[in-house]
């Protein structure tokens, strides 16, 4: 049995089986939520107009796939160098996307657009625990927890400052829990943590009434709406609400088995087009899955969700070192974030900041993000006793 057979026996197959589910079911609810985006050479076909888009994410998911399993099958300890070129790369787009003084907050490359932000914060993870496994190696005191503290503050915090001022705060709020789950894994004192927690605490007055105006006009009304809908108690139907009331409403009627699939009926809001239909595919494509799936289908895919962030835990559990340990866990956080944000604001409990539900919305170089992401999560549980072996040996 060669190595490298030996190594994809070796995977771990739940997580493989899990992404690989939640990927088909986010295809079949692309194909529904995109039904209505015209398609030029298409005719007047929705059904041919969401089969376009969900064309397009297979073709993402096959070079996902490729990525995934190279990377998988590669030594995570080779593979975290490339955290240096991606995230000097990924911070120089942010200051390119800087000085275009865009609002859609992507790049276009030959054709492909993408959002920079997506690559640094895949970047910055793996240089987080690039940084704790060797920099102790090579001066003791930089593995002291004040260091480490101050490394992920620089990590992130550059790269956080950069999507803050392009005004993309919903990428923004994503570094906070990646930060606080590589500060947690990294072995930062708790009471550095809560120094750190009573600091934010008293900021956030500041962020609210001064930065955030200043960076987005679009983002602060989004945050303002959402609070003053809180302290109603209640979403009204007015034009400000108008995202926030039906992908809610869409949410709360579906019942236990929804409209059905691709559901035409007079009732249905998704084919009314009362769901933004032009982002239902990526944005809102929880409340598409919900009023057409019902609560069973969203309960499908809560658990679908539930199992990749436990196995990816379990992986950084039994990672060999520290470095496994912490990109593991930086992944966990990254996905979490963005399943919160983007579930909590079709039920109304986080503010609409515009966020891809991973390995289901349609994005394609958020998919391969991903994978290549789940797919170094795969390594460290793949190489987790290289060390063992090659000391054996």
């Amino acid at each position: 049995m060669t190595p490298l057979f030996r190594k994809f026996l070796g995977m771990n197959w739940v997580l493989v089986f899990t992404m690989y589910g939640l990927l088909v079911f986010g295809v079949f609810s692309i194909e529904s939520a995109a039904r209505h985006i015209p398609v030029s050479g298409l005719g007047d076909d929705p059904d041919q107009w969401g089969a376009w888009f969900a064309d397009r994410q297979k073709l993402w998911v096959v070079v996902g796939s490729l990525v995934y399993f190279v990377v998988a099958l590669t030594d995570y300890r080779w593979l975290m160098w490339l955290g240096i070129p991606m995230y000097g790369l990924g911070i120089g787009m942010l200051l390119v996307l800087m000085s275009q003084e865009s609002e859609v907050h992507q790049l276009t490359v030959m054709g492909l657009s993408f959002q920079p932000t997506q690559i640094v914060i895949a970047a910055g993870i793996i240089m987080v625990g690039l940084s704790f496994q060797v920099l102790p190696r090579i001066q003791r005191w930089l593995g002291h927890p004040a260091c480490r503290l101050g490394i992920i503050g620089f990590l992130c915090g550059v790269p956080f400052l950069l999507v803050v001022k392009n005004g993309d705060m919903g990428s923004a709020i994503v570094w906070l829990p990646v930060a606080f789950v590589t500060m947690l894994v990294g072995g930062i004192p708790y009471r550095y943590l809560l120094f750190m927690g009573l600091i934010g605490a008293g900021v956030l007055p500041i962020i609210y009434f001064i930065v955030l105006p200043g960076v987005s006009e679009r983002g602060y009304a989004r945050v303002n709406n959402y609070l003053e809908n809180v302290q109603k108690g209640q979403i009204a139907n007015t034009d400000k609400n108008y995202a926030e009331y039906r992908v809610t409403m869409a949410v709360g009627k579906a019942g236990w088995r929804g409209a059905g699939y691709g559901s035409e009926s007079k009732d249905s809001l998704h084919h009314r087009k009362d769901i933004p239909w032009k982002t239902a595919h990526n944005d809102y494509i929880f409340a598409v899955i919900a009023e057409e799936q019902g609560f069973r289908g969203s309960l499908l895919l809560l658990t679908g969700f539930a199992l990749l962030l436990i196995q990816c835990l379990f992986v950084a559990f039994y990672s060999r070192d520290f470095a496994g340990q912490i990109i593991a866990a930086g992944v966990v956080g990254l996905l979490f974030a963005h399943i919160f944000e983007n579930i909590g604001m079709c039920v109304s409990i986080m503010p609409i900041t515009g966020i891809p539900l991973p390995l289901i919305s349609y994005s394609g170089t958020f998919v391969l993000i991903c994978m290549f992401l789940l797919g170094l999560v795969q390594s460290i549980w793949v190489h987790r006793n290289a060390g063992r072996s090659e000391a054996g040996a």
